[in-house]
């Protein structure tokens, strides 16, 4: 009983310092509870459906036995909210693939349409521009990823990254323009 409370009263890095030490899945389960209304949200906000937003809540779970353990995490709200963003993502995508492979199977049966294979074009360099850009925001340097990510992936503004990351302000805009041209680079060295 006073091992819970003092496990409780722990801050995220220690919680995750003591899984990545222990394993220990009790530990892992607090720290997520923590925020299970944000996955949740996030995957409804995604997802549209109840239903699927509490199946992707308890995959994401079944993900961070081994992904808290591989990553450094250095603010595990922010973190969990990325992996959950980019889970939704890859699921509304390969529901998007099967839903055009269905189309396109359709189509090809009752109609021979060139037009249909340049709407597949767009679909597959949106893809390939969508991956390069999650490549090359990992590459980024931990500062710049993480204004990055709060300012255009989580929409936050100046000053509530500035207090979120406890750096001065003229840093956060500095991180923020210099990562955004560090993407540009990125993505057009690898074109």
């Amino acid at each position: 009983m006073e091992r819970n409370i003092h496990i409780e009263a722990l801050d995220d890095q220690s919680l995750i310092k003591q899984y990545k030490s222990t394993k220990d899945m009790d530990v892992l389960g607090l720290l997520y509870q923590r925020y299970l209304h944000l996955v949740y949200g996030v995957a409804l906000k995604y997802l549209k459906s109840r239903d699927e937003a509490q199946d992707a809540t308890m995959q994401i779970f079944e993900q961070l036995v081994d992904k808290v353990i591989k990553h450094d995490i250095d603010n595990f709200k922010s973190w969990l909210h990325v992996l959950t963003r980019n889970h939704c993502l890859m699921q509304l995508r390969s529901t998007k693939s099967k839903v055009l492979q269905h189309s396109v199977d359709i189509s090809s049966i009752h109609m021979e349409n060139e037009q249909l294979l340049h709407h597949d074009d767009k679909e597959s360099k949106l893809e390939e521009q969508i991956t390069k850009l999650e490549r090359c925001i990992q590459k980024l340097k931990s500062e710049q990823k993480q204004c990055v990510e709060l300012f255009y992936l989580e929409q936050k503004s100046y000053k509530e990254i500035e207090e979120r990351t406890e750096l001065p302000l003229k840093k956060v805009k500095s991180y923020i323009q210099n990562g955004k041209r560090n993407l540009k680079i990125c993505i057009e060295s690898s074109e």
